[in-house]
């Protein structure tokens, strides 16, 4: 599993994100507090706080080209 902090400031953030997610056929989770959600659901992501950095939870060992991808909303 790869993990990372992910940041979806906007609205149009999170509908970027939701379409690059789509692409990878590996589950993908964003966890904030006690609560996780699929990162392929743009309903589950609003129901986060996304006031704060979220933590995203990829189940592959291969994300490299994924991670390129959302680079942008990675928290450094």
């Amino acid at each position: 599993m790869t993990k990372t902090t992910v940041f979806l400031q906007a609205i149009n953030d999170v509908k970027d994100f939701v379409t690059i997610v789509m692409h990878y056929d590996f589950d993908i989770d964003l966890v904030s507090g006690r609560y996780a959600v699929d990162a392929k659901s743009i309903m589950g992501i609003f129901s986060l706080d996304l006031s704060k950095p979220i933590q995203l939870n990829a189940h592959t060992d291969d994300a490299d080209k994924f991670l390129k991808e959302i680079e942008r909303f990675i928290v450094k």
